[in-house]
């Protein structure tokens, strides 16, 4: 089960990795929530602040866990995208276009998706109900992993703040409940 972490100002400003504190109105959100989790038998989560935050409102203790750390965007980190668009067109349109474009330096779609279906598969059978709070990239890259979809897919899945989305199965087959906001 993948939870998208609550608003801040960084998501609302559409910023590459815009790693900041949860704004009020994701405070508020988040603790309205946190009766509305389902239990788990492990809690992880990405090691932004705001998937941290979000834990804390949500009133659960995950492990942070590196292999579920943000879409590392390199040089436009904190930028928003309308302006690095404005500046660099041609670039935007590789990474948007060519999974293994990473015109920024940092990861391309494909690193992404391996490094997080690597985790997925990762998962011991028999670990019961994993739950983790991550990033909208980490979301929408497993669910292109474990439903074997085609790598264009990861752009055409929203995935809105608190919500909830569970993938069930194990290596090789992946189902999914698609996301609903908690």
């Amino acid at each position: 089960m993948l939870i998208a972490p609550a608003m801040n100002a960084a998501l609302r400003e559409a910023r590459f990795e815009g790693d900041a504190p949860l704004d009020e109105a994701g405070v508020r959100r988040a603790r309205a929530a946190a009766d509305r989790v389902p239990e788990a038998d492990l809690w992880v989560s990405g090691t932004s602040e705001r998937c941290l935050r979000t834990a804390d409102a949500l009133d659960v203790h995950p492990t942070p866990e590196p292999a579920l750390a943000d879409w590392d965007m390199g040089r436009w980190r904190g930028k928003r995208l309308s302006d690095v668009s404005d500046g660099e067109a041609e670039a935007v349109a590789a990474w948007l276009t060519d999974p293994t474009a990473a015109p920024h330096g940092g990861e391309s779609l494909l690193d992404l998706s391996a490094r997080v279906g690597s985790w997925l598969d990762g998962l011991e059978e028999g670990s019961g109900r994993v739950l983790a709070i991550v990033e909208p990239a980490v979301v929408r890259a497993a669910v292109v992993h474990g439903l074997g979809l085609a790598a264009a897919g990861f752009w055409r899945l929203d995935v809105a703040p608190l919500a909830l989305t569970e993938l069930s199965g194990r290596e090789g087959r992946w189902n999914l409940k698609c996301g609903q906001v908690l």
